[in-house]
């Protein structure tokens, strides 16, 4: 009998109504096994057709209108159109991070045991969010591996996010939590008091979630304090220091300063103990944004610069960029852990735990409830197949890679080499720009290496100047993609004086 409530799904004309097992989005086993078949094959020759092919093309116009146009049919679709989409309308214009010659934003291949890992947690489909489960257990003890590899104490917690833009954002709110829970202002009239007064310092490098996250949490752009940085672009604790002293001596509330661990203009990394030892003395936080270097103690040759690092507070890193873990993948790594809880936790009668003694929910450690597992999954899979020893080759790799085209630009004369490192970056120009504005020449040398497709590389403002950056983060970049790129920045830099284009629009192909 039909509940009066519910009017039976009609069939339409001519057609049988099938069971809700056997209707979308249900799918015979066999169909969904030879579908899984069909993209597995495709993702292995897509990935490993990807060197041979342009690092990006030109999306048509009509192509990418159809795409924003988001049209839905009313009748139900075949499932290997899924493959089909992909394999048409979306890999052949992608951002260009997969190919061994994209040198532009700190943006990773796909490491292959993260491909694999983040279908098989989609099919488990838990959320490491609510519920006692193995991703979430798993998700704490990667956590746990990055810590480690961080340098950062035995306890630390922490949760895992969609990137560092979050992982911030989550920093400064604990950060912002710990400070007036202490002043005993976490709450009423000395919370209004108080928070009108907070101010935070960063390095005038920082990474912009930085100010983003900030005024996320209610600080005024006039209250964000960009420090001064040294010859080196790395924050100058003396001007830390004396822009703390002004703010408390004009009544206001210093609480939280972020260092930066690998800049993304310059890939240098912050001084932390002097910066620890003042926020000690002053009552504060001490962040690092370690998206890109978070590592670096894990390194034989970086680890010098990571003196202190085991005095943080809390810690950003990325493995979704050092570790090539798939986007997005980010972690907050905080040593004392329940000030997570202290900032995010939240109950609700729907959501009790099942158990009395069970650990703290994830998302009492975050802003999140759903949680996707694809994250833990992928991360530990990456983690395994790399191993400690593999970690630190894979940063070698890129660090042996930066330092042999720095080298290739010095021994350039047409090229200056302005700054770059530790991390694996080279910032330059070209020496004889011509005659016109030199930061708009080089804005136009990016595009034209770009538009050729065989390179890729960006431009960012070092000391007031625009100059041409290349970063490595790709495990399958060469010493020939390095060539290739000095290659195309020379032949872009000519077809500034001399701009003949293909019929395309495109300059000529010189190789």
């Amino acid at each position: 009998m039909t509940h009066p409530l519910r009017a039976p799904y009609p069939p339409r004309s001519g057609e049988t109504l099938l069971p809700w097992d056997q209707r979308p989005p249900a799918v015979h086993p066999k169909v969904l096994r030879d579908e899984l078949v069909a993209a597995a094959e495709w993702v292995s020759g897509y990935l490993s057709g990807l060197p041979a092919g342009p690092v990006v093309r030109p999306m048509p116009p009509g192509q990418r209108a159809g795409l924003r146009e988001g049209r839905l049919g009313g009748r139900t679709g075949d499932l290997g159109g899924v493959l089909d989409f992909v394999r048409d309308e979306i890999a052949p214009f992608p951002t260009g991070n997969g190919h061994p010659a994209f040198f532009a934003w700190v943006n990773s291949p796909p490491a292959p045991a993260g491909v694999i890992a983040e279908l098989l947690a989609c099919a488990v489909n838990a959320t490491c969010g609510m519920g006692e489960n193995a991703l979430m257990d798993l998700e704490r003890g990667t956590v746990r591996m990055l810590a480690g590899l961080a340098g950062l104490p035995d306890g630390t917690g922490g949760v895992l996010t969609s990137g560092g833009s979050m992982a911030n954002l989550l920093a400064l709110a604990t950060a912002r939590t710990w400070f007036l829970t202490r002043r005993g202002s976490s709450d009423g009239p000395a919370y209004d008091r108080d928070h009108a007064r907070l101010t935070l310092y960063c390095s005038a490098q920082a990474h912009m979630s930085v100010s983003k996250a900030a005024t996320c949490i209610g600080l005024p752009a006039h209250r964000l304090r960009p420090v001064a940085t040294d010859a080196h672009d790395r924050l100058d604790p003396t001007a830390l220091r004396a822009a703390v002293a002004a703010d408390l001596d004009a009544g206001l509330l210093p609480f939280c300063t972020v260092s930066t661990l690998g800049t993304t203009a310059t890939g240098a990394v912050d001084p932390l103990r002097p910066v620890t030892r003042l926020c000690r003395s002053v009552g504060m936080w001490h962040h690092a944004d370690g998206a890109w270097g978070g590592l670096g103690a894990a390194i034989p040759a970086l680890a010098p610069l990571y003196r202190g690092v085991d005095e943080l507070d809390s810690m950003t890193v990325d493995p979704h960029k050092t570790l090539s873990v798939p986007v997005g993948c980010g972690a907050l790594l905080v040593p004392g852990p329940e000030h997570l809880h202290t900032a995010f936790a939240h109950q609700a009668s729907y959501l009790a735990a099942d158990e009395p003694d069970a650990l703290p929910w994830l998302s009492h450690a975050t802003i999140e409830l759903t949680r996707p597992g694809t994250r833990a999954l992928a991360l530990w899979a990456t983690l395994q197949h790399l191993g400690r020893d593999g970690v630190t080759d894979l940063v070698e790799h890129y660090l042996r890679l930066a330092e042999q085209l720095r080298d290739r630009i010095t021994s350039e004369p047409r090229l200056e080499l302005l700054a770059g490192g530790p991390w694996p970056v080279a910032c330059f120009r070209v020496t004889d720009p011509g005659s016109g504005d030199p930061d708009a020449f080089h804005t136009r040398v990016a595009r034209r290496v770009q538009d050729n497709g065989r390179a890729y590389l960006a431009t960012v403002a070092v000391r007031g100047r625009t100059v041409l950056r290349a970063c490595l983060c790709n495990y399958r970049t060469t010493e020939d993609d390095l060539d290739l790129l000095i290659s195309e920045v020379l032949h872009a830099a000519d077809a500034d004086d001399h701009p003949t284009t293909t019929p395309t629009g495109r300059p000529p192909d010189r190789r």
